[in-house]
Formats: structure tokens, C-alpha cells, sequence
């Protein structure tokens, strides 16, 4: 229970996760808020959403739940024109250019504006270059008790270990499938039942890519449609075919469809134990493969996923998963 006068972080639309805003909430509660943050997430994981959030509740000038989204402070930021909120990014750049971060080093000992805190917010912390995270090092020695700094990364395995060691890492999570398809409903009442399962299958439950898809009205990818129907008719050449195509995906790519292929499998099994279809590649599956098969590569996809957040290579991974399925 919260005595009176106690502050709560206010998520607003941000779901899910709901261990990291339990301990989001507590820190909020004692105003004890982390220097830097790491946010990290696939695309469409909610990590600028949270990141805003995070940045309002720091200036709010509220005393109960934070942000309140009301005062002066909080307007200002969730509009993008807080003076004391600065995007550090040029997004013509393939990587972050270290020129960025020192100038943002040389504007850190510049008091804020208007709040209490100053926030630099990193929106593309996983493609900053050695030499513009070894700058960023250099500004996290010794920052001003107003500095505040949130970083965001689509892979966060691509920063340096000092780096990574001085942040409160923050790592969000797809969402529960019956959460992810209340709200996609939500926001898409038009659509069908069939295009809803199929967002949440292809986003591997992060609701800002089922959203996405929706919006664009995607279907499957087709590495999928390839893989469910080589895996089923035990066709080790076309599966060959399907993963040496991908050798050449990004990490954030390549999880996002394995997570895809591990939800068509998971699919399969259902639909074995007498739940409805939910895609069309239910029942051959389960024509083509025995429960037990379905159980080891669903194991077997869970773990590449868990190597393209470490330093294996997108190749050699491709390369296990064809040894594993095949």
C-alpha cells in the first residue's frame, strides 16, 4: 500500500513489462532515479515510449503519480519542445557521429533551462561507433548531479562492456499474447481475426511492429511461408535455401523472424492438443512432424534467439538451425 504524498511512475500506454515497472515505480516513489538507462528492445518494443515517459516523470512538477501528464513540464516533453530534453542523433548518418557526443559533453556542464534534471535521449545507442562510445565514456566519468541519460538499442550487445556496466539496463519484453491482441484490437477494430494473429505471430509479440504491420497490411514473411513448408515436408534443400538467404539479416532481423517460426511451431502444437487453427500452416505441420519434433524446434529456435543477443554470427547460426531442423 502507498501512504499519501508517496509519487508512481504513470506508464500511460506503455504495456506489459510489468517486473521493470513494479522497479521503476519504486524508484519513483523514493526519487531515485538512475543517471543512465539502457533501453533496450527490438524495434517496436516500446522503447521510446518508455524513454519519454521516463524523461516526464524525471521534470514533472506534480507531487502525486508522475508523469501526470498535465503540468507545464510534462506537456512540453511529451510534445517534443522541453528545452531540457535533447535528442542526441543525425538520422542521414548510418552511425551516431562522435562530433554529436562531444558536443553534447560541452552542453552537459550548461545548467537546465527549466527543470530540475537535463536529459540527453540516445535513440540509436547501438550504432554508436567505437570512438563516439569511448566520447560517451568520457561524459558518464564524472557528469553534474542534474545529468541524466537514457540510451536506447535495438541490440545492446553492440555497446562497449564500460558502457554497459555504468547503465540500469532496462530490457522490455513482448507482450503476453492475450494482452498484445486486446490492444492491437483496440487500435484496429477494422481488422480480422486472422490478420490480428498474424501481426502478433510476425512481431513475436512486440505491439509497435504488430501495429506496423497492420498499418502496412502485411502478411507473413515469406522466409516463413518457406520454412513452415520445408520443415513440414522434411525438404532439407529448400530449408537450406530458406536460412542461407538470411545469412546476411541483421541480429534484430533475424530474432524477429525466428521468434516468427517459433510462434507458427508453437501454433502447430496447439492446434495438435484441439485448439482452433490460427494460421494456415496449423495442420500441415502437424501432418508433417510429430508432436515431439514440433516440442525440440520450438527448444531449438528459442535458443537462436538468445545467440542473436550474444556474439555469435548471424551465419553460424543459420548454419546450426539447418544442422537442428533439417
Amino acid at each position: 500500500m502507498r501512504l499519501a504524498g508517496e509519487s508512481i511512475l504513470e506508464f500511460g500506454n506503455f504495456y506489459g513489462n510489468d517486473q521493470l515497472k513494479k522497479t521503476l515505480s519504486e524508484d519513483c516513489a523514493q526519487s531515485r532515479f538512475a543517471h543512465l538507462y539502457l533501453l533496450a528492445g527490438p524495434q517496436g518494443s516500446g522503447k521510446h515510449t518508455l524513454a519519454l515517459r521516463l524523461a516526464a516523470a524525471m521534470l514533472c512538477e506534480a507531487a502525486g503519480e508522475r508523469p501526470c501528464g498535465r503540468c507545464v513540464a510534462c506537456r512540453k516533453v511529451f510534445s517534443g519542445s522541453h528545452p531540457d530534453v535533447i535528442t542526441v542523433d543525425d538520422t542521414e548518418k548510418k552511425t551516431v557521429p562522435v562530433d554529436l557526443i562531444r558536443k553534447m559533453r560541452e552542453d552537459l556542464f550548461v545548467r537546465p533551462n527549466e527543470g530540475r534534471r537535463k536529459i540527453y535521449i540516445l535513440p540509436r545507442a547501438q550504432d554508436l561507433g567505437l570512438s563516439a562510445q569511448n566520447a560517451l565514456l568520457k561524459v558518464l566519468e564524472e557528469p553534474p548531479a542534474y545529468g541524466a541519460f537514457l540510451l536506447l538499442a535495438d541490440n545492446a550487445e553492440k555497446l562497449l562492456p564500460t558502457v554497459r556496466s555504468r547503465c540500469t539496463e532496462l530490457r522490455l519484453m513482448p507482450l503476453e499474447k492475450k494482452l498484445f491482441l486486446k490492444k492491437l484490437r483496440e487500435q484496429f477494430p477494422e481488422a480480422s481475426e486472422e490478420q490480428c494473429q498474424s501481426a502478433y505471430l510476425r512481431s513475436g509479440g512486440f505491439l509497435g511492429q504488430g501495429a506496423a504491420l497492420l498499418r502496412s497490411g502485411g502478411q507473413l514473411e515469406p522466409q516463413t511461408d518457406a520454412f513452415a513448408q520445408s520443415y513440414a515436408g522434411r525438404n532439407s534443400l529448400e530449408l537450406l535455401r530458406v536460412l542461407t538467404s538470411m545469412e546476411k539479416l541483421k541480429r534484430e532481423q533475424l530474432c524477429t523472424l525466428l521468434s516468427q517460426w517459433r510462434e507458427v511451431l508453437l501454433s502447430a502444437l496447439s492446434y495438435r492438443a484441439g485448439a482452433p487453427a490460427e494460421n494456415q500452416f496449423s495442420e500441415t505441420l502437424c501432418r508433417g512432424r510429430t508432436a515431439a519434433e514440433l516440442s525440440t524446434a520450438c527448444g531449438t529456435l528459442e535458443l537462436a534467439m538468445q545467440y542473436t543477443q550474444g556474439n555469435v554470427s548471424v551465419g553460424a547460426i543459420c548454419g546450426d538451425l539447418f544442422w537442428k531442423l533439417r
